[in-house]
């Protein structure tokens, strides 16, 4: 049977609350690790740290942002200490990225921090609940993954539709 409107919008609703109080717990963890650190550092450092040092261009298009914004970014965390970079051993133009020992202490005292909050947050659950809801969520991942729409193309420089489409 499929799901009602009705639902669909709760459910929506519900999502879009867990993400504002996602965004609210990852900004007091990082306020309380790194006081002035903007949020985005997390969603670049987890990447570097899971996958290993890369380039820029590839950072960018793991935190779905535009390669200008991540090197901003970088900049940031660089200048934090969090980042590391080194040249590219393949291409002289390029430079490789790395989360640093300081990195790596932030993204473990971040991670103690939602624990300690979830720790709290779920004090009322069994584990029978709490599995469930992480089986549904995976599962609305997997499902939001495979449901979205493919990544726009770049525009041609002076096609007539270029104008706004990177709006």
């Amino acid at each position: 049977m499929p799901i009602t409107s009705r639902t669909r919008e709760r459910l929506t609703a519900g999502i879009a609350r867990l993400v504002r109080a996602g965004r609210h717990v990852s900004g007091r963890a990082a306020d309380s690790v790194y006081g002035e650190l903007p949020s985005f550092g997390w969603a670049l450092l987890v990447p570097l740290e899971r996958d290993g040092e890369q380039r820029c261009s590839a950072l960018a298009a793991q935190a779905g942002v535009d390669v200008s914004v991540a090197s901003r970014q970088v900049a940031a965390l660089e200048r934090a200490g969090l980042v590391e970079r080194r040249p590219d051993p393949h291409d002289g133009r390029a430079s490789l990225i790395r989360v640093s020992a300081a990195g790596v202490t932030a993204l473990a005292q971040t991670r103690a921090l939602r624990s300690e909050w979830a720790t709290r947050a779920l004090a009322g659950w069994d584990e029978a609940d709490a599995h469930r809801l992480t089986e549904l969520l995976e599962r609305l991942a997997d499902d939001l993954d495979r449901a979205a729409p493919p990544p726009a193309r770049s525009p041609h420089a002076g096609s007539p539709h270029a104008v706004g489409a990177a709006s």
